[in-house]
């Protein structure tokens, strides 16, 4: 098999994403193509209640399962991420992390045989059994070609009725029953239906050639033709932990597998360890997951005795080896897997070529399920495992919003009383504790003036830029800065948050990315040559449209003012930060450097000859309740305000007849802010947000976004900044919360804000 070498499936930290990050890095990293990337995120591909009502009988609803990802996994040296349907916490993570030991030694190998399927064909009231199975085990060639008439495109792909078998099976009353199978290689199909037909076909062949009564002609689940054996091998060194020796590892898997192999009790749970892995898989995938429990656990008493589908022993080196070995029969076409778009969806990003493919990606799945299963009974013991994931429901069930829904499960786990009641009284108290949550948002700077307000623009961005009014207002997600000396080493910068840290090159033409624009800052300043850390602590999303880049300057700034005893005035920080916006936006308005320095809410308005910029604080008429929606998708201001631009050089009239409608609403929305006429604001932002798309500054995100606030009762909502993702603001006098969960649980960030 060659190696695909194109993607990865490891994907480090991705449990800390939001949905929407995941969805977006899976996209970002050629798992999935832009149109599934748009049905996922925007949640198109779930199964409506109307086609629902096209696949079984009395439908009232549909009952939704999580989609979740295994990642780290390498099959036949291979990369795949694997989605799983389940609604059993541990399940997903114990995959993955089973997969990432595995990975680390070679990954799994597995191997296949044929896509058979048995069709089994009941003849009673037989006068002579024996007679009768010598009679079609020579005509064996006339059945197969029946059966194969019945379905040619099936044997044109390479596949049709292969052989026949006859059993003849005592009757309780006395005599014989004959038993016809069909041998029958579906290839991609799962095949039920197929098979079904050709044992329908044969039937009256069947009964001429043995002069008995067909009774009935049914395919069976039992699949033991169409099996995977799965195996890795681990060293003792990937198997250690803090606690245990990779030994002691090692040991405690083998004697744990060995008590499942001779205990019919045990076995029973062992294996069903195993399916809830091959179940997910099968789930996502659109397969008949009971047809495969059913072979598993009948092929687990295929001795006599129920016992373990897994062996795990010690190799001649000292190496843990694992094999599985089970029925595996799939499919990856066929009506049944297209009635569900998800299951297309999830067929996609697995990226398999065959079912045969498919079915060895179970076996590895089954194997990974055990191991990471034993290895947890072996030694801290599976109840410790699950303890985390449970709470993380436990908190669900009570209702643990996603600010505090962290706290809620860390509480939990650390009381260690995981039980719904216990959850509602942490929220209750972290809600009492966190009252003041919605702050202000002309809370003054902190004395030391190492702070910068983040920023939200209600009307004019872009527009702004031309000449035309902006309404700007600060937002309590301040970012921080510290500067402390250092011996030599020249200018750093650490900023945690961001994954940024950084050298100062003394070189300005050496400078790249984030250095390019904070550069100047110790340019102007003629500190460049000064030894220091700089160490920011930012609460401004990065590239989400509120003014991070423009904070994160006044702050560095402030943060270098107080610590060289500099003597800036404000105005002296705007400036310097409006430089180092010009850097990295190329042509911003500069109403967010003068947001992040002040901290007041504002009318701005740009001069176009370069002079001091008009500005004006509003003196708002009332509190005006907000909710920020942050889409997690980065927005890149530069890029945007330069795709507006060329699209101006291109029709001046046309762009210009736009930005002065925008300038307009800006203006109205300033007396509609003063005189506190919500109504009238919320309108103005809605026709504003028209006119941004048709600046087409907007995202799917920010369309989803704006239309969950609209759905959800606010007022108005609109994109905010630069566009092309990042961010949206929603006006909501009333229904606040309701707006605010609506987009979690659509996968995004949301956070209230009041004004004024």
């Amino acid at each position: 098999m060659s190696v695909d070498t194109s993607k990865t499936a490891r994907f480090p930290a991705f449990y800390k994403l939001s949905v929407a990050e995941r969805v977006r890095m899976i996209h970002e990293r050629g798992w999935l193509s832009a149109e599934d990337y748009h049905a996922l995120a925007s949640g198109e591909h779930t199964l409506k209640v109307s086609r629902a009502d096209k696949l079984i009988e009395n439908v009232v609803g549909v009952m939704g399962l999580p989609v979740g990802l295994g990642l780290n996994f390498l099959v036949n040296e291979r990369d795949y991420v694997i989605p799983l349907v389940v609604e059993e916490p541990s399940i997903v993570a114990a995959l993955s992390s089973a997969a990432k030991v595995v990975r680390g030694t070679g990954g799994f190998h597995v191997e296949s045989t044929e896509p058979v399927l048995i069709g089994q064909v009941q003849v009673v009231d037989v006068p002579n059994p024996v007679q009768a199975k010598a009679a079609l085990l020579q005509h064996k060639e006339e059945l197969l070609n029946l059966a194969n008439s019945l379905h040619p495109q099936m044997v044109a792909r390479g596949g049709g009725a292969k052989d026949i078998e006859v059993q003849l099976l005592a009757r309780a009353e006395g005599g014989d029953m004959v038993v016809l199978h069909l041998l029958v290689d579906t290839r991609d199909a799962m095949g039920a239906n197929l098979v079904n037909t050709m044992c329908e076909g044969v039937a009256s062949l069947v009964e001429k050639l043995t002069s008995g009564r067909v009774f009935l002609r049914i395919l069976s689940n039992l699949a033991d033709r169409a099996l995977v054996r799965a195996r890795c091998v681990i060293p003792v060194d990937a198997l250690a932990s803090k606690a245990f020796t990779g030994e002691d590892v090692r040991d405690g898997v083998i004697l744990a597998n060995e008590f499942a192999s001779l205990d019919p009790y045990r076995a029973a749970t062992h294996n069903k360890g195993i399916m809830n892995g091959v179940d997910a898989v099968a789930l996502a995938t659109g397969n008949d997951w009971r047809s495969i429990e059913a072979a598993a656990h009948a092929y687990a008493a295929r001795g006599g005795r129920y016992t373990a589908l897994t062996r795990w022993y010690k190799s001649a080196s000292g190496e843990l080896v694992g094999e599985l070995d089970m029925p595996m029969k799939v499919g990856i076409v066929g009506g049944s897997l297209l009635s569900n778009a998800t299951v297309g969806l999830n067929l996609r990003l697995l990226g398999v070529k065959s079912a045969t493919e498919l079915a060895e990606i179970m076996g590895a799945v089954g194997l990974a399920q055990n191991f990471s299963a034993l290895r947890a009974l072996s030694t801290e013991g599976i109840q410790q495992g699950h303890m985390t994931l449970h709470a993380r429901s436990v908190a669900i069930a009570a209702g643990a919003g996603a600010d505090i829904f962290d706290a809620v499960v860390d509480q939990l786990v650390e009381g260690g009383e995981i039980k719904v009641h216990k959850a509602l009284e942490i929220i209750e108290g972290l809600r009492h504790g966190r009252a003041g949550i919605i702050v202000p948002a002309d809370t003054p700077v902190p004395a030391d003036g190492v702070s910068a307000y983040g920023k939200v623009i209600l009307l004019g961005e872009h527009a702004v830029v031309y000449g035309s009014h902006a309404i700007a207002a600060p937002i309590p997600l301040a970012i921080h800065a510290s500067v402390k000396d250092m011996p030599s080493g020249g200018v750093e910068m650490l900023i945690a948050r961001w994954g940024v840290k950084c050298h100062f090159s003394r070189d300005p033409a050496r400078r790249d990315s984030i250095q390019k624009s904070l550069g100047l800052i110790f340019d102007r300043l003629g500190l460049i040559e000064r030894p220091m850390h700089i160490e920011v602590f930012p609460n401004v999303p990065r590239a989400m449209g509120l003014g991070g880049s423009a904070a994160l300057a006044v702050a560095v700034v402030r943060a270098l003012d107080r610590h060289f005893k500099l003597g800036l005035t404000d105005d002296e920080v705007n400036a310097l930060a409006y430089q180092c916006e010009r850097v990295a936006h190329g042509s911003p308005s500069g109403v967010d450097n003068t947001v992040a320095t002040f901290g007041k809410t504002v009318l701005y308005q740009r001069d176009a000859a370069g002079a001091k910029p008009d500005i004006r604080e509003l003196k708002l008429g009332g509190s005006v309740p907000l909710v920020i929606g942050i889409s997690g998708r980065e927005s890149l201001t530069a890029r945007t305000v330069g795709n507006v631009r060329s699209a101006w050089m291109r029709n001046p009239a046309l762009y210009e007849g736009i930005f002065e409608q925008i300038d307009r609403l800006a203006l109205q929305g300033a007396q509609a802010l003063e005189g506190h006429d919500l109504q009238q604001l919320g309108d103005l932002m809605n026709v504003c947000h028209g006119l941004l798309n048709a600046l087409r500054v907007s995202s799917r995100e920010l369309e989803e976004l704006v239309q969950l606030a609209r759905e959800n009762g606010a007022l108005g909502a609109k994109l905010t900044g630069g566009g092309g993702g990042g961010s949206i603001v929603a006006l909501c006098p009333e229904n606040r919360d309701r707006v605010i969960a609506a987009m979690r649980d659509a996968g995004y960030q949301a956070m209230a804000v009041d004004l004024g």
